[in-house]
């Protein structure tokens, strides 16, 4: 019978309309699929592109985050800690170093010329009786150099035992000062040479390779970061010799200490190994002792170096500096009371200080220099 029937030709849109009214279901299924496959594309695109950026921003985004959330380190005044460290030759972490946000300090190249001059002397101590004929035999009175401000080159490497037998308050302090006071002023006098030498460079118009080297190693010496020759320029500066006595005196009893007599140590450096001293009056369970040294000398130097290197002495400094441009000369009296933090009496031990200062007139000594050293005097010692 469908052999028999004749189809006609027709187009689509007719066909539609038979099927349906037949009850027949119609859907436009290859477009449908065409569809659905084209928005699937387009969402595995967008997610694909999402977990990309995702993975890209997450390191920036993370680091950012965490410096906002974490809270801010406490700054903990170790200048003691970190010299005492690399004067018994202990490794300090440099990263921890460069997470001091007032100054990146190498503590190796500030105080490593320290350890090795000190490792190299060994000192000789002369009894009082010595000295005293010593100082006499050259002329080396401070009655003098407070008129004729000009100090013998006398250096001492130990301070004598008997210094703590002397019964006259008086004697005992000028020997002390005779001792000391060389020291002090040899220190200042290597400082000035390089801060001499440092403005001879800034005036010139080009500079050497050797000069270059030598900036080089300055800025490594005084911890200035980023080549600042202002910083330089305010830490490469001379301590007072008042200064300098007076807190001496303080930290030993003039002299008298055992810290002083044992380990020349003049200014105090502290150590948490087993490479110090003692303190008979600590308190129980402190482990702290205090560092020793093989020469006095090195024991100047050191001090020196912390106060011209160290954050808690930079209002120090920048009062030395304005001194120096409007006065012209260094007030001692007036740099202590930003010697708060060297101590934890606080402003009490500046207030100390400044007794000592006034009570043995030690300001006498400021503007004191002393004679270019000599074999003469070299063969005396």
């Amino acid at each position: 019978m469908l052999n028999s029937v004749k189809l006609k030709s027709m187009d689509i849109k007719s066909l539609r309309k038979i099927l349906s009214k037949k009850g027949f279901l119609l859907s436009r299924k290859s477009l449908v699929k065409k569809q659905s496959s084209l928005e699937n594309l387009y969402k595995i695109s967008f997610a694909s592109l999402l977990i990309i950026s995702f993975f890209y921003i997450l390191p920036s985004s993370y680091k950012y985050f965490s410096n906002i959330l974490k809270s801010n380190p406490e700054i903990e005044n170790s200048s003691n800690q970190k010299l005492v460290q690399v004067l018994e030759g202990k490794f300090v972490d440099e990263k921890e170093i460069e997470n001091n946000t007032d100054q990146d300090l190498v503590y190796q190249e500030l105080y490593g010329e320290v350890t090795e001059e000190d490792s190299l002397e060994t000192g000789v101590r002369l009894k009082a009786s010595v000295l005293y004929q010593l100082f006499e035999d050259t002329k080396y009175k401070l009655s003098d150099v407070r008129i004729n401000k000009i100090a013998k080159p006398v250096e001492i490497g130990k301070l004598p035992y008997e210094l703590k037998d002397i019964q006259s308050v008086k004697k005992r302090k000028e020997l002390f000062i005779q001792i000391v006071l060389p020291l002090i002023l040899e220190e200042n006098n290597k400082i000035l040479l390089d801060r001499t030498k440092l403005f001879a460079i800034l005036n010139k118009n080009n500079n050497s390779k050797s000069d270059n080297e030598w900036l080089i190693k300055k800025f490594k010496q005084y911890g200035v970061t980023k080549k600042d020759i202002p910083t330089l320029k305010r830490r490469m500066d001379i301590i007072p010799p008042s200064m300098a006595i007076a807190q001496a005196a303080k930290e030993t009893g003039w002299g008298t200490s055992r810290f002083a007599l044992e380990g020349n140590a003049l200014f105090g450096q502290w150590t948490y190994t087993d490479k110090g001293i003692k303190p008979a009056a600590a308190d129980a369970g402190t482990k702290h002792k205090v560092m020793m040294f093989n020469v006095l000398k090195s024991s100047v130097r050191a001090y020196a170096r912390n106060l011209n290197t160290h954050k808690s002495y930079k209002e120090m400094r920048y009062v030395r500096a304005i001194q120096r441009d409007n006065v012209g000369k260094l007030m001692s009296l007036e740099l202590v009371d930003y010697l708060d933090k060297y101590a934890e009496t606080g402003k009490e031990y500046t207030v100390i200080l400044k007794k000592i200062i006034e009570q043995n007139s030690l300001t006498d000594f400021d503007d004191v220099k002393i004679l270019p050293n000599s074999e003469a005097v070299k063969n005396l010692i």
